[in-house]
């Protein structure tokens, strides 16, 4: 979690809301990781647990992530969630909750519907310090408006 924060950070430093997302091999290597990137690439995809996902894929050289786990360090929207499933990342760990958007629990969970596969999910990994930098940069957010 601390390289996700690691990430968060950079993000942060570049405009972005800070998240950042690394995923670990089955024998502690780490082989993907991504930070948001909408506003720099002006698309809605750009999220950090979608960057990590494919290059996780490139350095396995197969789009199946199976007995990996994924850390990041703010519980996935739907759209990522969905890619956790496609990707069969085994476990994912995140930090802070997602009120407006989590799909582990927050708003929907969508590993408890039935697509054939759901990896363990551990939350609340790092928490404060996950949802520090996310209040810090919306703060500077609002106070420039």
């Amino acid at each position: 979690m601390i390289n996700a924060l690691e990430l968060a950070q950079e993000a942060f430093e570049n405009g972005e809301v800070p998240v950042g997302c690394v995923i670990v091999s089955p024998d502690g290597t780490v082989i993907g990781s991504g930070r948001n990137r909408c506003i720099e690439t002006r698309s809605a995809t750009r999220h950090a647990e979608i960057e990590a996902i494919e290059t996780a894929g490139r350095a396995l050289g197969d789009s199946r992530l199976t007995g990996c786990t994924m850390y990041v360090t703010l519980e996935p929207c739907p759209m990522c969630a969905g890619a956790i499933i496609n990707s069969r990342i085994s476990r994912l760990v995140y930090g802070a909750k997602e009120p407006r958007f989590g799909s582990c629990g927050s708003v929907i969970n969508l590993f408890m519907e039935n697509y054939g596969f759901s990896p363990e999910i551990y939350g609340g990994v790092m928490e404060s310090e996950c949802a520090g930098i996310l209040g810090e940069f919306f703060q500077k957010v609002r106070d420039k408006q």
